[in-house]
C-alpha cells in the first residue's frame, strides 16, 4: 500500500487530520503532498517481526537438516535446560502476538516497508543467533546448574507478568482517551503497575530483564 501525506508548506511535517477537517469553509491555503512510498500498517509489521523468531528458533531446538551436522539432524539434547529454553522463547513471542492482535492500540497508520524490512533482519538474525548457540550439540548446561536456572525462571516469569500488566495498563489509558490520548499512566492495584512510581515506561524495564535473566538461565 502506498501513502501520500499532506504539508502546509515544503519541508515541514504533515499535518493531522483534525487540522484538515476544522479549516472554516472558504480557507484559500497551498497544500504540498508528498508520496511516501509503500506502507504497512503497524499490526504487521509487528506480526511479522514476531512470527519469524517463534519458527526460526523451532527450526535449530528441533536440529533440521544442514543447520548443524548430520548426524545431529532431527535429534534432542540431553539437557533439560534447552527444552525449558525453547518453552520459554515460544511463549514470550505468542505472548507477544496474542498482545499485538488483542491488546496494543496503534496511534500511527503505517511504517514504510524499508524500514519493516530492516526491523524484520534483526530480530529474525537475533532469533537465530540465539538458538545455534542454545541448542548446538556440544552446548553445556549453567555453571551454577539448577539454582541458577530456577532463579532465572522465576525472574523471567515474573518479568514477563509484568510486561503484560503494563501493555494491558496503556491499552486501558488509550481506550479511555482514544488512539491520541495524552494522559499519563498511574500505577493501579496490580502490583505490577507500581513500577510506574519510579520509570515512566516499566514495560521496557521488564522487557530489558526478561533478555536478561533468559540469557542468565542460560550460561
Amino acid at each position: 500500500m502506498s501513502k501520500i501525506t499532506v504539508l502546509p508548506q515544503l519541508a515541514t511535517k504533515s499535518l493531522d487530520d483534525d487540522v484538515l477537517q476544522n479549516l472554516p469553509v472558504g480557507t484559500t491555503a497551498t497544500m504540498y503532498f508528498r508520496d511516501l512510498g509503500p506502507q504497512i500498517g503497524w499490526t504487521m509489521v509487528f506480526l511479522a517481526e514476531y512470527i519469524g523468531p517463534l519458527f526460526i528458533y523451532l527450526l535449530f531446538y528441533f536440529r533440521v537438516p544442514y543447520i548443524y551436522s548430520q548426524q545431529d539432524a532431527f535429534t534432542s539434547s540431553s539437557n533439560s535446560v534447552v527444552t525449558l529454553a525453547c518453552a520459554c522463547h515460544t511463549c514470550h513471542y505468542i505472548k507477544r502476538l496474542i498482545e499485538t492482535i488483542f491488546v496494543h492500540r496503534f496511534s500511527h497508520g503505517t511504517m514504510p516497508l524499508r524500514t519493516i524490512v530492516r526491523n524484520c533482519v534483526y530480530y529474525w538474525t537475533f532469533s537465530a543467533w540465539l538458538a545455534f548457540y542454545i541448542n548446538h550439540p556440544l552446548y553445556t548446561p549453567p555453571s551454577y546448574g539448577d539454582m541458577q536456572v530456577n532463579y532465572a525462571l522465576a525472574i523471567f516469569v515474573l518479568c514477563e507478568a509484568g510486561n503484560f500488566s503494563i501493555h494491558v495498563a496503556l491499552n486501558n489509558l488509550k481506550a479511555e482517551g482514544g488512539t491520541k490520548c495524552r494522559k499519563f499512566p498511574l500505577p493501579t492495584k496490580n502490583p505490577f503497575t507500581w513500577l510506574f512510581f519510579l520509570v515512566s515506561c516499566p514495560n521496557y524495564t521488564y522487557e530489558v530483564n526478561i533478555s536478561c535473566f533468559y540469557d542468565y538461565g542460560m550460561l
